[in-house]
């Protein structure tokens, strides 16, 4: 064993060819006020900035101070999106000191206003833009880009944009959004990462008559067509990018199954909406239990949402049971899963494929008395008596009164994981939740909610947020180079988030760990995976040190280095 893992970190000093004026409009390379004053005589810069030498600390603090000046979040997120046009560098070192703070304002929940608004709020292309008129020209396109150098790409079709549907090409905003927390979380070089859309049109009329809708005007590609456009785009990534994880982002559920399904061994590829929330969800569970005790294996589950999240999450929560050693038919009998038509039952017809994996035996059903009668959320949970519910519906209320009621009738202490975002589509609030359940519950929700007073008891509330798993997952499959992302990697970074949540925060009902742990999070997340990536003879064969050091080397802090001219 042993091998060498190559640096993803640039050090100094860096070979800059750019000079005045377009060195400082060069968000990746602008210093700012924060060029030394020999850089400035060097680099053609005297007199285009004011004479004195600004620390990054100090610049930092400028910035925080105009976020924080701002009148709502939609002005902060349009604020902090500005800073990343000019400088990069100030811009991650920013998040990465006030990541608890920052994290709704660049991700979720204000991320939605930006998709939906950002026609409106566009300033200066980030990525890259592919259009089915580029079908031929994708390895050219990717080349431009940073060809081989990319070794992460967060790629969108824009259709199911949170709980907001299809937003065309405003759905940009996601993988943007998300390599922000890449580099901010786990330290992955913004100069190695590129967010892509794949602008296959989209059936939002309202985008489609906005004479300043900046996307391809067309309705959306379906069927063949779009199929032989995803395909030619992994063709460019395997000639062109060979070395880059791809994470397939807010894809419609059929699409964002299929496409896993059918490429997940062909390129290092994953679905952050079906594995990075199983997850991130796994990990809350794991967490709870080691509070209310058992294992997966005692659980009964209720899945109110049977689309790509609900799935993935089941396919974890199964392969949890089945390490546990759980037999087919157990798990079987532990998993209710309901979509908008009701309960998932074998021999119900127009069901999807992807749903057969977790439908319910006939005889089962037949058992609980829900084969053919009513199969809505209260009668599931009256008839299953779930310790567990997970609501992936995207619609508020759905977690109804009755409902919580029933299932705190028959369990201590409810699990309950409204999931669906943002905080307008949850399933319930917490809030709602532990006063149905008299303050018995444990809530994890999709979006930030603050905590809750009930009863003299104060309950934090822990956002089930996938930026605890991807950035990490990510580092650690970069870092090794994996030739896929299995599932069993999810896993294992399941297990070390749930590892990380302290004692006192599981007694006041958190099952995560503070945001601002994210970096040391990632850490230990990317070592976990480089390591079982190993075992399973997916990457590279580095030794546990080596695997150390090479984390840590490929982990960027945001700081200037000095310049030489080229």
């Amino acid at each position: 064993m042993g091998s060498t893992a190559p640096s993803l970190v640039p050090a100094g000093p860096i070979q800059v060819s750019l000079r005045g004026r377009q060195l400082i409009d060069e968000p990746r390379l602008n210093k700012s006020t924060a060029f030394p004053l020999d850089e400035r005589d060097v680099f053609g810069l005297r007199g285009l900035l004011p004479a004195r030498v600004s620390t990054i600390e100090e610049q930092v603090a400028r910035e925080l101070a105009n976020v924080r000046g701002k009148v709502d979040d939609l002005d902060r997120f349009v604020g902090l999106i500005a800073l990343l046009d000019r400088n990069e560098t100030v811009f991650y070192r920013l998040l990465v000191e006030h990541l608890e703070e920052l994290l709704p304002v660049v991700y979720t929940p204000t991320v939605g206003l930006g998709c939906q608004r950002f026609s409106q709020i566009f300033r200066q292309p980030r990525g890259v833009w592919i259009t089915p008129h580029d079908t031929d020209h994708i390895a050219d396109i990717l080349r431009n880009a940073g060809g081989k150098r990319i070794r992460l790409m967060v790629v969108t079709d824009n259709e199911r944009i949170l709980g907001l549907g299809d937003l065309g090409a405003g759905g940009m905003g996601i993988p943007i959004g998300k390599l922000a927390l890449y580099t901010a979380g786990a330290g992955i070089h913004p100069s190695l990462t590129l967010p892509v859309s794949l602008d296959v049109g989209t059936d939002n009329r309202e985008l489609l008559e906005d004479p300043g809708y900046i996307g391809w005007r067309h309705e959306r590609i379906r069927g063949r067509d779009y199929d032989a456009f995803v395909e030619a785009f992994v063709a460019g990534v395997e000639e062109v990018c060979p070395q880059a994880v791809v994470q397939w982002e807010d894809l419609k559920q059929q699409n964002a199954i299929r496409v896993l399904d059918r490429y997940r061994d062909r390129i290092a590829s994953f679905n952050d909406d079906i594995q990075g929330t199983s997850g991130v969800t796994v990990a809350g569970i794991l967490a709870a239990l080691r509070r209310v005790g058992g294992s997966m294996r005692d659980q009964r589950l209720v899945f109110m949402g049977a689309g790509a999240a609900g799935i993935g999450i089941a396919r974890l929560v199964r392969r949890v049971m089945q390490r546990e050693g759980a037999s087919p038919e157990e798990i079987q009998r532990a998993i209710a899963m309901v979509d908008s038509r009701g309960l998932l039952v074998e021999g119900r017809e127009a069901m999807d494929e992807e749903k057969r994996d977790f439908a319910m035996a006939r005889a089962d059903a037949d058992e609980l008395g829900l084969a053919g009668g009513p199969s809505d959320l209260d009668a599931v949970v009256r008839a299953v008596r779930p310790s567990i519910l997970i609501g992936t519906t995207g619609h508020a209320g759905t977690f109804t009164e009755s409902a919580m009621r029933e299932m705190a009738r028959h369990v201590d202490t409810p699990l309950v994981f409204p999931m669906s975002n943002p905080t307008s589509q949850s399933e319930a609030t917490p809030a709602d939740i532990l006063a149905w359940t008299e303050g018995r519950a444990i809530v994890a929700t999709g979006s930030p909610f603050a905590p809750v007073e009930l009863g003299g008891h104060h309950h934090m509330i822990g956002q089930a947020n996938n930026a605890y798993v991807f950035p990490g997952l990510g580092l650690g499959a970069i870092v090794v180079e994996a030739r896929s992302v299995t599932d069993e990697l999810f896993l294992v970074a399941a297990e070390t988030l749930a590892a990380l949540v302290e004692d006192d925060r599981l007694a006041q009902g958190a099952l995560y760990p503070p945001q601002s742990m994210l970096r040391d999070i990632s850490r230990r997340i990317a070592v976990a995976v480089a390591r079982c990536a190993r075992d399973d003879d997916l990457g590279l064969p580095l030794t546990d040190d080596e695997i150390d050091r090479a984390v840590d080397a490929s982990m960027w802090h945001p700081a200037y280095l000095p310049y030489v001219p080229s």
